[in-house]
Parts: C-alpha cells; sequence; structure tokens
C-alpha cells in the first residue's frame, strides 16, 4: 500500500463523520495521477504555497496603506494567521486539517494592491472581487495561465470565504469563520500599535462577552466555535460570542476601518489603480506576454485581463509603474 494510501485510510479511520475526506474528493478540471506519498488537498495545499502569487502577498496592503514599521500585518501574515486559526479548530473538530490549511492560504490571492481599497477601484471600473479574482488565479493565472488545477472543494472554500459565502464542506465554513476571527483581532493589534485604538475605547459590553486583550478575545472566539460545531453538521458560534463578535467587526468599521487618520490614503490609492487601469486599457501592448494571449481566449475581454494584471500587482511594483508612466523624470544632456 503507497502512502498516500496509508493516509487516506487513517482519515477514515480517525475524522469526523462531517469530515471531507480526500479520496472523497469531487476531483479537479484536469485529471492527472495521484502522488504516491500525498493526498489530494495536501498537493493543492503544497502548489498554493509554492506558487508566484502567494509570495507577492507579502508586499500587499492588510488594513494599513504602507505602514512605517516592521511589525504591522500584511496580506500574507493575514493569510498565516487564518491558517493558524482554521487549523486549530479543524483539529480540534477532526476536520480535514489539509483542506482546511489549503483553502486558508489560497483564499486571498487575488487581492489587488492597496488592500480593500484597490478592490473597490477595480469594482468601480469593471465589477471585481477579491474572492472571485483568487479563483481565477489559481484557475488561469498561475503557471503562465495553466492554473494550479486545484480541487473542487479547495476552490469552492476559496470563492465562498467572504461573510455572504455559502462553503460546501465544513473545511470550508471554518475557513470562513477563521478570517473573521484573525482580521478582527490583528487589526486591532495593529490599530493600537498605529496609535488609533485603545483597549479602553473598546465597549465594555463587547471586553465583559470576549475578553480585556487580543489573546484573550481570541481565544474566546476559537474556543466558542469549537464547542458549538463539535460533533455537528455546521460550523457555528453561539449566539453570545457571535452578537459580541459582530459588535466589534461593526465598532472596528467605525472606529478604524473608516478612520480618516488610518485611511486617509486610501483616496490616492483608489486614483492610482484608476490611472493604471485606464493606462493599459489604452496601451495594451505593454501588458506580458501571457496577458496578451489571455485575451485572445473565450471568455475573456480587454478589460478582465487588465484587472487581473493590476490584480497581480504588490502595492509597491504598483507604484513603480505608476512613477513610469505619470512622473516627469530628470532631464539629463
Amino acid at each position: 500500500m503507497r502512502i498516500r494510501e496509508q493516509l487516506e485510510e487513517r482519515e477514515l479511520e480517525y475524522l469526523s463523520p462531517y469530515a471531507t475526506l480526500s479520496r472523497n474528493s469531487k476531483g479537479r478540471d484536469r485529471e492527472e495521477p495521484e502522488c504516491d506519498i500525498r493526498p489530494v488537498f495536501q498537493r493543492d495545499r503544497d502548489r498554493i504555497l509554492h506558487c508566484k502569487a502567494f509570495r507577492r502577498m507579502k508586499q500587499k496592503t492588510q488594513v494599513f496603506l504602507q505602514p512605517k514599521g516592521d511589525h504591522y500585518r500584511t496580506r500574507l501574515t493575514h493569510t498565516l494567521e487564518v491558517s493558524q486559526n482554521a487549523r486549530t479548530i479543524a483539529k480540534a473538530l477532526r476536520l480535514n486539517e489539509d483542506l482546511v490549511e489549503a483553502i486558508a492560504l489560497g483564499h486571498d490571492l487575488g487581492h489587488p494592491p492597496f488592500g480593500h481599497a484597490g478592490e473597490r477601484a477595480l469594482n468601480m471600473v469593471f465589477g471585481f472581487a477579491h474572492n472571485k479574482q483568487s479563483v481565477r488565479v489559481v484557475e488561469c493565472i498561475e503557471r503562465q495561465g495553466a492554473g494550479l488545477n486545484l480541487t473542487w472543494e479547495v476552490r469552492d472554500g476559496i470563492l465562498n470565504h467572504k461573510t455572504a459565502g455559502s462553503p460546501h464542506t465544513l473545511e470550508g465554513q471554518v475557513l470562513r469563520l477563521s478570517d473573521k476571527i484573525a482580521y478582527i483581532h490583528h487589526d486591532i493589534d495593529d490599530a493600537m500599535r498605529g496609535g488609533i485604538l485603545t483597549e479602553e475605547e473598546i465597549p465594555k459590553e463587547i471586553r465583559n462577552t470576549l475578553g480585556n486583550s487580543g489573546k484573550r478575545r481570541l481565544d474566546t472566539m476559537v474556543h466558542d466555535v469549537i464547542v458549538h460545531s463539535m460533533d455537528r453538521p455546521k460550523i457555528k458560534m453561539s449566539e453570545e460570542v457571535s452578537g459580541a463578535m459582530a459588535d466589534l467587526r461593526n465598532f472596528m468599521f467605525s472606529h478604524v476601518y473608516m478612520n480618516p487618520n488610518a485611511k486617509g490614503e486610501e483616496d490616492k490609492a483608489i486614483q492610482l489603480v484608476h490611472q493604471l487601469y485606464e493606462y493599459y486599457i489604452r496601451h495594451l501592448e505593454l501588458l506580458p506576454e501571457q496577458f496578451l494571449r489571455a485575451i485572445e481566449l473565450p471568455g475573456n475581454c480587454r478589460e478582465q485581463i487588465v484587472c487581473d494584471y493590476i490584480a497581480g500587482m504588490t502595492d509597491n511594483y504598483a507604484v513603480k509603474k505608476y512613477e513610469e508612466y505619470f512622473m516627469p523624470e530628470a532631464w539629463t544632456n
């Protein structure tokens, strides 16, 4: 018996009846030989970890645009924190840890530069959503347009990770909650680091339910998910903790996400993305060869492909291209 088959047997013996078994995957769009060592979801996790889009997240905004400091979260560190939360929950519930980790590592691959400001900018010009873009990345952008050929379950979890999503696996449901838990937790930490929020400003009723520190709040939310989802066909929180988390999220929107001191540069980022978009629409010849070829494929249009290219940029690269196209250079003789 091959190592992969042994691992699949262990899943059958150990995992919850509600877990997604690797051997029961709905498969890939393109059939390919099985690995003799790794089950399908482990292979997906590895493909995501080694792809270019994953590495570029290290220079993409999470909340604060190009912060001056080494300890603020980026889109990559956010992804790693989501993954850790999700793996903790999945392990406790005896769900498929490889599947939940693969979804976690891939859920934000399509996020554009400058965080949600960049997403709003592209949505204004074309109708852009980062969860759908993440699926495009793994299906038809990575590997020079060949895609990563991931399993259906991983792509479903990536597509449905937003609050309004409806993942078809419990592992996808774990990821959807873990994403919110992670960004609420670390965005508070970053806001306090940046001096725009203090612990005492968080409403007392929220702190009474979730805890009086970041560590306690994270512990409360993760434990609550585990306790109320154990041996059940749905991932959920208690009404009390879920309500407090929603109140905390609303508090963050009013005090941090919409705070002019924290988000004052976002209008500039939106204008930068808009101008890049309009410039590339007029100068398609400046796109890399991979994207020029993609325009000719069925179902694509130039607007989509320009969005694909810009969404893949890091913050730094977007600024560099903007300066190249719109900023005058010093004249030398």
